[in-house]
């Protein structure tokens, strides 16, 4: 197939004055590179196209592919995953991973939770407060988890994000909003065991790939999965994979599965899962444009750590991406 490959660059934004936080979910070169490559090695022609500004001027020159492999996060706005899948539609070019509904339901985690809530899947309860004032009318049971309501890679996840007392949730509530310049989801803090499932496939065809318990080393910041322990998981988080012999981790996969469809998720995706003081597997949030970096992003690392190399995770994504499309397996 004739493939367009959509991404936002991060050494890019850096050059424009962006900051390493700003740009934490951006792809650097080399995970641009080992994708194309994995493209080109399965006998599909690539074109490098790049961010939404990049995607917008080429399909306004009338250029066209069988199929966007999209992996843009987006800069601006609170749909911003959503913006490169929406663009092509509009151009009838279709793409890998979630349409633009889901996308933009799945950054906002207020309405994700709502949504996986109603279908019946476990999650800690919640609010989402819009200003600092609101703060004063959460009527949960603390301690709390203070979060952005739309961003990823851990971003405004620091040890401010565990609330021990409803009355310090305003200030928390504050610094979020004024540094992110968004809502803030509140949830009941979960204190068991955490972990992030790998999905590949859509609908009935989904499954599970394997799953990553996330264990924190001593030298990581205590009880939470933060921006700093995920920017330094090398030194400061061990990933390991367990299996559903472990009845908990059973329930995680379960849940992954009845959310990723309720959901609406396509081809791959990750995710996150947290236990309850009982130990039960709650539904923290999920990641429909999961990470490719080959051996730094959760998804690749789990299908290697279940004998699925990258190549091979790709070729699972881009059939997945075909068979919905309706393109002969045979076209290349």
């Amino acid at each position: 197939m004739q493939i367009g490959f959509t991404y936002d660059l991060r050494s890019e934004y850096l050059a424009l004055g962006y900051s390493e936080e700003e740009t934490a979910e951006f792809d650097r070169e080399e995970t641009i590179d080992s994708i194309a490559g994995a493209l080109e090695s399965l006998g599909h022609v690539v074109t490098r196209i790049g961010n939404v500004r990049n995607l917008a001027a080429r399909l306004a020159a009338g250029e066209r592919w069988d199929l966007a492999f999209n992996i843009c996060e987006g800069l601006h706005g609170i749909a911003r995953e959503a913006q490169v899948p929406a663009l092509l539609d509009a151009f009838d070019v279709p793409c890998t991973f979630s349409d633009p509904l889901v996308i933009a339901l799945s950054l906002h985690k207020g309405l994700t939770k709502t949504v996986v809530r109603a279908a019946g899947v476990p999650t800690p309860e919640f609010a989402v407060v819009q200003a600092p004032e609101e703060a004063a009318a959460v009527r949960l049971r603390p301690p709390l988890f203070a979060k952005p309501v739309a961003e990823g890679t851990g971003k405004g996840v620091s040890p401010l994000s565990k609330v021990a007392r409803l009355d310090d949730l305003e200030a928390v509530c504050r610094t979020l909003i004024e540094q992110f310049q968004q809502p803030v989801l509140v949830e009941e803090f979960l204190p068991g065991r955490e972990f992030t499932v790998g999905v590949l496939g859509t609908g009935a065809a989904a499954q599970v790939v394997g799953t990553f318990e996330i264990l924190l080393l001593p030298k990581a910041e205590a009880e939470i999965y933060s921006y700093a322990n995920k920017e330094n998981s090398e030194e400061l988080v061990r990933y390991e994979l367990v299996r559903p012999t472990d009845p908990v981790v059973a329930e995680a996969e379960e849940l992954t599965l009845r959310a990723w469809r309720a959901l609406g998720g396509r081809d791959a995706g990750r995710i996150d899962v947290r236990c309850d003081a009982a130990g039960h597997p709650q539904f923290i949030e999920v990641n429909p444009l999961a990470g490719l970096h080959p051996t730094h992003s959760d998804l690749p690392m789990i299908c290697a750590a279940c004998g699925i190399p990258f190549v091979e995770l790709i070729r699972r994504i881009v059939e997945s991406a075909r068979h919905r499309i309706g393109r002969p397996p045979g076209l290349t």
